[in-house]
């Protein structure tokens, strides 16, 4: 600190150092009683009279937090009342009849019954009853399980087994048992029994037994009838019609076809060759699907039974027919699909013998093969290499018991030495349809087949035919063909009613109805 002479105010020329007393003066004045009041309690209220034991132990903060803690433990034990037992009335233990009605008045364990409820202990205007009554009747719902037995199902419900198989017998003399649908749901009444040691009588069973009828059999006399009750059914086939937009399955489910039926009309199309890009998106899809609807409201879909579709620049209609015991799918013109490729006639067997020229076994000398050889056991099934009529079948020289098929104008087949002969001659034959038995007849060493192929007449390596066939219908079967296709295409959009012509099954026809 300086004088005011220092800076200027004080005699001129001249400095003078001071002392610092004798510059400031440092003596504060003395603190009122009030500041000296504030000043303690801004110092109590810095003070933790509660801190956290678990930290900072052994420090000043923690001992004087121990000693808070000693200090209300002691002031709560000093201040405690003294422990003195509460005199009272203990109940008499309860036996016998009260102790069975006070303990049907508590939720019991498992142990002792769990039963609740009121129950009145015996007395003098109460009799205990040997045994609890009966109620008259009993009503059951049974479901029939996958693979469970319709006998099986009253029994495990609670009919005697002589009457189960009874009942069981009578419905099966309205329709098989086999075909009643897993998942049937059985309303029963049982009757009163006339002893605890016998099953009770059936009063009353109803369920049904196919989609097109309900079956009830009553106890009426002392005896039980079976009540048939016909569902009207509307067999009227589903026809679904519309255009693709997000895929063709899609569509068409979306349009409310059947997932199965819609992934046999994408089969159908791509055995035809119609899945084509144009199908992708603006194509038009039609299906008729069979449908049965019951007069309760249930609905079955059924088979597919056309198909059509159009694209604009190809159309095609296809209609499902029967026709030597294949049933295919036929274009409008009544062809029927390809059926290609190489057909062995036996299965799992090793050609022993090729085509061509060979060391005959018996004769001994080098002869021209004309066919092939599979050695196979004796009995192994024959079958026909592909679609064909029979020709010859019978007893025929050194080839044995004989099978000669014609498949169309210039190819033919033939299978020689078997066993047993399977077909006769004007037999229409399919594709790995069964016509005989390997065996060892005529000139031959040992069980096998000797097949041979023919084109116009001659004989060809087997092993280098395609063969290749198509159903074509003709004459009054074409005719059947058309109608029913006709018929199909009147079906209007969204199954509704159309009047159907009913064909002859041997025909191939399916049957429709109103």
């Amino acid at each position: 600190m300086y004088q005011r002479s220092e800076i200027g105010f004080g005699l001129a020329g001249s400095t003078v150092a001071l002392s610092l007393d004798q510059a400031i003066d440092f003596h504060p004045p003395k603190p009122s009683w009030a500041d000296r009041v504030a000043q303690l309690s801004d110092s109590a209220r810095d003070i933790d009279l509660v801190p956290d034991l678990g930290s900072q132990i052994g420090s000043v903060t923690w001992f004087r937090g121990l000693a808070t803690c000693i200090g209300l433990c002691a002031t709560a034990i000093a201040l405690a009342p003294g422990l003195e037992p509460i005199k009272g009335i203990v109940a008499q233990p309860l036996a016998g009849d009260a102790w069975e009605e006070a303990r049907a008045q508590s939720i019991a364990p498992l142990a002792w019954g769990s039963d609740t409820g009121r129950r009145m202990a015996s007395n003098n205007l109460v009799e205990t009853l040997a045994t609890s009554p009966e109620r008259p009747t009993i009503d059951v719902s049974a479901t029939l399980g996958q693979g469970d037995g319709f006998a099986r199902v009253l029994e495990r419900n609670g009919l005697g087994a002589a009457e189960a198989r009874k009942v069981a017998s009578m419905v099966a003399g309205v329709t098989s048992l086999s075909n009643i649908a897993p998942g049937t749901v059985m309303s029963m009444t049982l009757g009163e029994r006339p002893s605890r040691d016998m099953a009770r009588p059936l009063e009353f069973l109803a369920f049904r037994a196919r989609f097109d009828m309900k079956l009830a059999v009553r106890r009426s006399g002392g005896a039980l009838a079976l009540q048939r009750m016909p569902i009207a059914i509307d067999n009227t086939p589903l026809r679904i019609r519309g255009r693709v937009n997000d895929g063709l399955y899609l569509s068409a489910r979306a349009a409310g076809a059947p997932a199965k039926a819609v992934e046999t009309y994408i089969r159908t199309l791509a055995a035809k060759d119609m899945l084509t890009p144009a199908m992708q998106r603006g194509a038009t899809f039609d299906l008729v699907i069979e449908q049965a609807k019951a007069e309760t409201g249930e609905v079955q879909h059924g088979r597919l039974l056309y198909a059509g579709v159009d694209t604009g620049s190809r159309q095609a209609r296809l209609l499902q027919w029967t026709i030597g015991g294949r049933t295919e799918w036929f274009e409008a013109s009544g062809v029927g699909q390809k059926r290609g490729g190489f057909a062995q006639p036996v299965q799992n067997a090793r050609m022993s013998s090729g085509f061509g020229m060979r060391f005959h076994p018996i004769l001994g000398y080098g002869k021209f093969h004309k066919g092939v050889d599979f050695a196979a056991v004796h009995g192994t099934p024959i079958r026909a290499a592909t679609d064909g009529m029979v020709a010859f079948a019978g007893r025929n020289a050194g080839y044995g018991n004989h099978v000669r098929l014609t498949h169309s104008a210039t190819l033919g087949s033939s299978y020689s030495h078997m066993s047993r002969i399977a077909v006769s001659p004007g037999q229409r034959v399919a594709q790995g349809q069964l016509i005989g038995f390997v065996g060892s007849t005529g000139l031959s060493t040992g069980p096998h087949l000797h097949f041979e192929v023919y084109r116009n007449g001659a004989a060809v390596n087997p092993r280098t035919v395609s063969f290749e066939s198509r159903s074509l219908l003709s004459g009054q079967e074409l005719a059947l063909f058309r109608a029913r296709l006709n018929a199909m295409l009147n079906v209007p959009i969204a199954g509704a009613q159309m009047a159907v012509q009913t064909y002859p099954a041997a025909a191939g026809g399916q049957k429709l109805s109103r």
